[in-house]
Order: C-alpha cells, then sequence, then structure tokens
C-alpha cells in the first residue's frame, strides 16, 4: 500500500520529505524512509493525524542540532515517530509502558518530546511496535542519541539552570513563532547587555558576580536565535509599565528603550504597546508566551514564568484561551508604527 500526504513539518531544522513513499506490510511493519535535511525551510501544514510518518528529514550531524536548539527538536520528533507507530501497531500506552518497564505517563512524556530517550527503551518499543527495517530503526537511534545530548545552555551551569527553564530554552529556540506579552520586564530577546544585568540582580541579590556574569551570558545567549538563519516569527505585546519602570537606571533603561526600537526593525519581530490610556486589559493577571511550532501534530505550548518554576500548558482549550487573550491585547495595542514613536516619546521624557 502506499501513500502520500501534504507537505509539514517539525521544527525548522527537521523538515519532513513529503515526496516519499510508505509501505506496510503488515499494519505494525512499517518502513520509514530516512533523508537529508531540505534546504528550503519549511512549507505549509498538515490537517489531522496520519499514519506513521512518510519520511523525516534528519541532520546526520549530532553536534548540529544540538548546537541549534539543544535536544528538544529531536524528542519532538522521535516522541511524535513513536506515538505514530505505537497507534499504527494498535498498542496501548499501558502496555508499551510494561514493555520498559515504566508508567502510562511516562510513555505520555516520551511521546510528547519532555523527556531524554534511553537507547533500550527506544528498542524495546520498535520491538513491540513490529518495526523491523534496519534503515529505520538506525534513523530513529540516532533521534534518541540527540535527544539526549546537551544544549548550548549546558555550558553555563547547572547550578544557574532549573529543569523547568532548561525546557523553556529548547522550545523557544525550536519554534516558529513566539507571541508574548510582558507586564513586568522587556522581553529577554530583546534585551541589552546593562538590563539584563539589572534584572538578574533584583532576584540574585547575594549571587557572586562570577555566578551573575553567567547567568547575564545565558539571558544574551538566547538573543542569537534572532540572527540565525531561519529565526522564528517574533511578537510581543509590552504592557506602558514596563517601559516606564527604571530597570538599573535611567541611562540602562534609555538605551534600552533604543533597543526595542532597533529590534522592531527586524522582518521577523513585531512589537506593540499596551499603553496606560487604554485602561485595565485581560491579561492584567500577569505576562505569558505562547509557542507555535511547524507541525501540525505538535501542539502549541504556553509558557507562564513563577517564581520559583513555571507552567507548561498544551490543551487545546488552555491554548484556545490565551491566544485569545493575546489578539485582544493586539487589537488593543498600539500599532507596531505608533508603537516606534511612543517609544521615542518615552527616550526623550527618560
Amino acid at each position: 500500500m502506499i501513500c502520500t500526504r501534504a507537505p509539514v513539518t517539525v521544527s525548522r531544522y527537521y523538515p519532513l520529505v513529503t515526496n516519499s513513499v510508505l509501505t506496510t506490510r503488515l499494519c505494525s511493519d512499517i518502513v520509514l524512509h530516512v533523508h537529508p535535511p531540505s534546504p528550503f525551510g519549511f512549507a505549509g501544514g498538515s490537517t489531522g493525524v496520519n499514519p506513521p510518518a512518510l519520511g523525516v528529514g534528519m541532520s546526520t550531524d549530532d553536534e548540529l542540532a544540538a548546537d541549534i536548539s539543544g535536544p528538544t527538536v529531536p524528542r519532538m520528533i522521535l516522541g511524535n515517530q513513536l506515538h505514530r507507530f505505537r497507534e499504527a501497531a494498535s498498542i496501548s500506552p499501558d502496555r508499551a509502558g510494561y514493555e520498559i518497564r515504566a508508567s502510562r505517563s511516562k510513555i505520555s512524556r516520551m511521546e510528547n518530546g519532555r523527556v531524554g530517550f534511553k537507547e533500550r527503551d527506544v528498542a524495546d518499543l520498535l520491538d513491540l511496535y513490529g518495526v523491523t527495517d534496519e534503515e529505520t530503526r538506525a534513523g530513529l537511534m540516532m533521534l534518541a542519541r540527540q535527544a539526549n545530548a546537551p544544549g548550548w545552555w549546558s555550558k553555563y551551569g547547572g547550578d544557574i539552570m532549573t529543569d523547568w527553564f532548561e525546557e523553556y530554552l529548547g522550545l523557544e529556540a525550536a519554534a516558529s513563532v513566539i507571541r508574548a506579552f510582558e507586564l513586568q520586564f522587556v522581553h529577554g530577546l530583546f534585551q541589552t547587555e546593562a538590563y539584563a544585568r539589572a534584572v538578574t540582580l533584583l532576584g540574585n541579590t547575594s549571587a557572586p558576580a562570577e555566578e551573575i556574569d553567567r547567568r547575564v551570558g545565558l539571558r544574551l545567549k538566547r538573543q542569537d536565535l534572532l540572527a540565525s538563519s531561519r529565526p522564528p516569527q517574533v511578537w510581543v505585546v509590552i504592557d506602558e509599565g514596563a517601559l516606564r519602570r527604571p530597570v538599573g537606571g535611567r541611562a540602562v533603561m534609555r538605551a534600552q528603550l533604543n533597543r526595542l526600537i532597533e529590534v522592531a526593525g527586524l522582518r521577523h519581530v513585531t512589537i506593540q504597546v499596551v499603553p496606560f490610556s487604554r485602561g485595565g486589559h485581560a491579561a492584567a493577571g500577569g505576562s505569558f508566551t505562547v509557542l507555535r511550532f511547524g507541525e501540525d501534530d505538535v501542539p502549541d505550548v504556553v509558557y507562564i514564568e513563577q517564581l520559583t518554576s513555571a507552567l507548561y500548558l498544551d490543551k487545546r482549550e488552555d491554548v484556545d484561551h490565551y491566544l485569545e487573550v493575546m489578539n485582544h491585547l493586539s487589537t488593543e495595542a498600539l500599532t507596531p508604527v505608533q508603537t516606534a514613536q511612543f517609544l521615542a516619546g518615552i527616550i526623550k521624557e527618560t
């Protein structure tokens, strides 16, 4: 049996090949053809969930994948593939969990790309799902190794990196669209070094200078994403209060406001301000970020940072609620052109 479907991608870095052929012999015996990545970025999306993948464009360079987005993208791809193979084989999550001496929830976390993968577990699951093609198994085992590779942030030290923020860094680097609302501070992707240092000191008043330097370096390294060859679309709405609060002092804030005007000139960046004159708004409760990926089978994720932890929401009803709030904010906010003029006005007053 031969199947085809419309172009889809898992991420900007691992496009799915769309003209490949899926051959099924016995429902659970699936041949997955592995191809090199496309040089043309991602295009389009599919509707609905199809049987296990047509073909995955995988980088054969483990280090390249880790440098771009750490283990997050390989985890998402591998989890997606394992989910499809399990569904095609009519295996329940409980049965899959039993096979690798784990729980149903562990299978869910694996398929959602939220955890690393033991190569032995992947091999056992492929046996259970009846995946015997050597090329297919080799490609998926390579993904398992990439999924355990350290991210670029690992060099900054585990003492300043929490698990919940490490997950966000991977998701941010893998996203094709980032939409955020900022109530208190300028978004991390737009911060100057001096502003980032001032923000870091607010929550780490007793930390040694060396630790502060590493924390600031981590914040600034995130911004490489904006200058990458295929950057995400970044759309940020900022409350006026975040711009009026002189974090680091007047000179630091003035430079930060100029930086916002500069970065807003990038074609993949949109910045809007909600001025005080608009009154209250639906997001007055706090900042949040919505991350969207290039593959329909990978759900949008809402990220809400707290003082000592973070929430990750991917249920459709939760995501839809936050997207509705974000859309209202974008309507209430100044246009990008008005925002640039507004920022220039605040600079004159600062």
